[in-house]
């Protein structure tokens, strides 16, 4: 049998935990063998090498002590051995570790339908990973970029369950910003889990964002550095601390608003403030006026007038941040740090998102309340769904119109009759988007008088109310005292 010219050899690969450390010592030996062939024979002995059977040179001789929740971060360069150190980690390890390599995808569903067991759960993993704009989740993955792709596998890897994650090339193919904030997250949600990360890659720059409790820097042949630090998570990601907030303008909300999920449209703004690093827009924030009415408001401060609202009451109308900076705190960041300048006694906000993220919550916010669907839109959605419209998919367009459009005269009369008779104020502000709203009467005759594109915009509408939201409340005096 003919003898392969090259194969690594493991020498020894032994590991025994230590009680008293808590970790497992991993003593790994490795060598790659070379058979001798005429031609390899020729080399050796024109080198000096010897003609033994075969040669072999030493790649890894060393002992590491890992922890179960510690965060291992190796360098070095390409070829130096990582990823054979690795490979006998895992190997020894077993079922006891996954790597992000033999992660299982699927290709042709949506993305939130393959990652964790709830909407929830797969909300925040993808967020996680910086796969968090709200057109995203329903992308499949073979629709998303090789770096996208990368992120939805560490996304998988976080829901996996496993002890131990392992990633060898570890953000190689991402851009240097893209590759920190994945590595904040990923030891952010390690040490929350308590899990053990085993990361190598030849960049040296995600030192600060890891903040590792064991480094190894590998160099050829058998020289290895092996640093161990307390296993502390870093305070913020390394890119916030280039950034600062400043007063902006509604340019700057436009220039973000196709990244908002919602209309880009802001009511009566108030004041904005802008987050940027350097001259690059990374967020912006809206405070706006305060509506007549809004659910939660009753059970914070007592009855007053529009007059009085205005001058004691801003609303955070909009929080946007470019979809490359998402998932560091940002949002947060732009609240906490901007709430003391609104210019009112009180701030108040009502976010679909905030059910899922506590942003608002971090930056100093109390949640007051959650506001269920109002009984109109749930009304609405009776016939809707009648007629075949899906709920969860009244805010795309193409759902709506290729649904109205299949609907037959006498189910659009009754369609428009049950919005006429279940007015809500959405729905009339739909229709003169200023205050007044007009009167029933004239939101009846307009309801009726629609055209279909009216009315899909009407269902969307409806969709948005379907939604339950967060209503959170901050007061400059409760601050004060309790600072």
């Amino acid at each position: 049998m003919r003898r392969r010219q090259d194969s690594f050899r493991i020498h020894k690969v032994r590991r025994v935990y230590d009680r008293e450390q808590g970790k497992f010592s991993f003593n790994i030996s490795y060598s790659t063998a070379v058979a001798l062939t005429p031609r390899t024979r020729a080399v050796a002995e024109a080198l000096g090498l010897g003609v033994d059977e075969e040669l072999t040179f030493p790649v890894l001789d060393v002992e590491l002590k890992i922890g179960p929740i510690d965060i291992v971060y190796v360098t070095g360069d390409s070829g130096s051995g990582k990823s054979v150190l690795l490979r006998a980690i895992k190997k020894d390890l077993g079922d006891d570790a996954i790597d992000v390599a033999d992660i299982q995808v699927d290709r042709d569903k949506p993305l939130i339908e393959t990652v964790g067991s709830t909407v929830e759960e797969g909300l925040e993993l993808l967020s996680r990973v910086g796969l968090n704009d709200a057109f995203l989740f329903l992308r499949s993955f073979d629709q998303l970029s090789d770096g996208q792709k990368y992120r939805y596998r560490i996304a998988k890897l976080l829901g996996s369950g496993a002890r131990f994650w392992i990633l060898d090339e570890f953000a190689a193919t991402l851009d240097r910003d893209t590759a920190k904030i994945v590595a904040f997250n990923l030891q952010k949600c390690a040490r929350q889990q308590g899990k053990a990360v085993l990361a190598a890659t030849t960049h040296t720059d995600l030192f600060q964002d890891l903040n590792p409790s064991v480094h190894v820097h590998k160099r050829f042949g058998k020289e290895i550095t092996v640093n161990y630090y307390p296993n502390i998570a870093p305070a913020e990601c390394s890119l916030v601390k280039e950034m600062r907030v400043a007063a902006g303008s509604m340019g700057d909300w436009r220039a973000l608003a196709v990244f908002h999920y919602r209309s880009h449209r802001v009511p009566a703004p108030r004041k904005i403030f802008v987050l940027k690093r350097g001259q690059e827009l990374c967020g912006v924030i809206v405070y706006s006026y305060p509506a007549v009415t809004c659910f939660g408001r009753r059970l914070m401060l007592p009855k007053m007038g529009m007059k009085e609202l205005n001058a004691k009451l801003s609303n955070i109308s909009r929080v946007v941040v470019h979809p490359k900076y998402r998932t560091i705190g940002l949002g947060s960041k732009l609240i906490k740090d901007t709430l003391g300048f609104a210019g009112t006694e009180y701030v108040e906000m009502s976010a679909v998102m905030a059910k899922y993220n506590p942003f608002a919550e971090k930056a100093g916010m109390v949640r007051v309340a959650m506001q269920e669907p109002p009984k109109e839109a749930l009304k609405v959605l009776q016939v809707l769904e009648r007629f075949g419209f899906n709920r969860e998919l009244l805010g795309s367009s193409r759902h709506v119109s290729e649904t109205l459009e299949g609907l037959s005269q006498s189910q659009i009369a009754e369609l428009k009759n049950t919005f006429a008779r279940f007015r809500h104020t959405r729905f009339s502000k739909s229709f003169s988007y200023h205050l007044p709203y007009g009167t029933v009467q004239m939101y009846r005759r307009q309801i009726q008088d629609a055209s279909l594109e009216k009315l899909a915009a009407l269902i969307k509408i409806c969709g948005f109310l379907l939604q339950s939201k967060a209503y959170l409340f901050w007061s400059k005096k409760e601050t004060r005292e309790s600072s």
